[in-house]
């Protein structure tokens, strides 16, 4: 039988001070008298909250795991990208077993710093992230756009999604992006475009961080996504046009708003906090930073059932 969270903390030892302070007084919020309000159709809806191993960079994947599991997150997104266990399935077969912690979803590297890893072929990387999803137990892909100097792969890439999406059960999720921005000028980087929803993709990511870089209102971008809504990146973002990638609630993104819609409305995917805790100071800082976006998400999951 599988061990439960609560033991595989206990074996790890205790959270630091500040991570534990952060943890219990999350968990006072949830269990004080009256909290939630009563309703009789409020629940806590079955949505997975994960942890993306992008989040502890540049600290290693098995860090991610390691804290997905003391912290109690449902899973782990990978980011497959430099470290080398990242691009490995063996290796990440290994570290979910010896964690308990299951992986989600794999976000495939089609990032700028990624663009040697595994190949150079931008389509043997997707047919690759889609393998390690299917041994890996996970159903999300998560896909950026093509880059505009990519422009064989650009050209054939909303056809080529959709193709791939139809020879397996794992989604393949398009994530929104946003123009490049350097002083007044706006680099329009990624092709057929940064706005996914221009595009008939049968599936989405949404990032809030993005959102927020692009100056998109996020529950509108929701909103045209509709159903075809399969995957979320969770952080906030203060619209300065940086990618911040910042804790939930520290931002000016409707990071709740969102969780609440989500949870009312029946979502069946995944809430993947994907947060920069480059500047967290240090190691129980930043695991503090991740128990307090873990409770901050679980929080606002819990709201009314849907259609009530």
């Amino acid at each position: 039988m599988a061990d439960s969270a609560d033991e595989r903390r206990s074996r790890r030892g205790p959270l630091p001070l500040k991570a534990a302070r952060a943890a219990r007084a999350a968990r006072r919020k949830l269990e004080r008298p009256g909290w939630p309000p009563p309703h009789p159709g409020l629940h806590v809806p079955g949505t997975k909250v994960a942890l993306s191993t992008a989040s502890v960079y540049p600290s290693t994947t098995e860090t991610a795991f390691e804290l997905a599991a003391r912290l109690g997150y449902d899973g782990v997104e990978v980011m497959v990208w430099n470290d080398p266990v990242s691009q490995d399935v063996e290796a990440l077969r290994r570290l979910s077993d010896r964690y308990g912690v299951p992986v989600l979803a794999v976000h495939a590297p089609c990032l700028l710093i990624t663009q040697r890893v595994w190949t150079t072929d931008p389509w043997t990387k997707l047919v690759r992230a889609r393998r390690a999803a299917e041994r890996l137990g996970a159903d999300a892909v998560v896909v950026h756009p093509p880059f505009r100097w990519q422009r064989q792969y650009a050209k054939e890439f909303v056809a080529g999604i959709d193709r791939m999406a139809g020879e397996t059960d794992v989604r393949f999720a398009v994530e929104n992006m946003y123009p490049w921005r350097y002083r007044d000028r706006e680099v329009l980087a990624y092709a057929p475009g940064w706005d996914v929803t221009d595009e008939a993709y049968r599936h989405f990511t949404v990032d809030l961080s993005h959102a927020a870089t692009s100056r998109t209102d996020a529950l509108e971008l929701v909103g045209r996504m509709g159903d075809r809504l399969a995957h979320v990146h969770l952080a906030d973002g203060s619209g300065s046009g940086k990618d911040e990638h910042l804790i939930p609630g520290r931002g000016k993104q409707p990071c709740a708003e969102l969780l609440e819609r989500l949870a009312r409305t029946g979502f069946d995917g995944h809430v993947v906090l994907e947060v920069n805790t480059r500047k967290s100071g240090g190691p129980a800082e930043r695991e503090a930073d991740l128990a307090e976006a873990l409770a901050f998400t679980r929080l606002h999951l819990a709201t009314a059932r849907p259609g009530s």
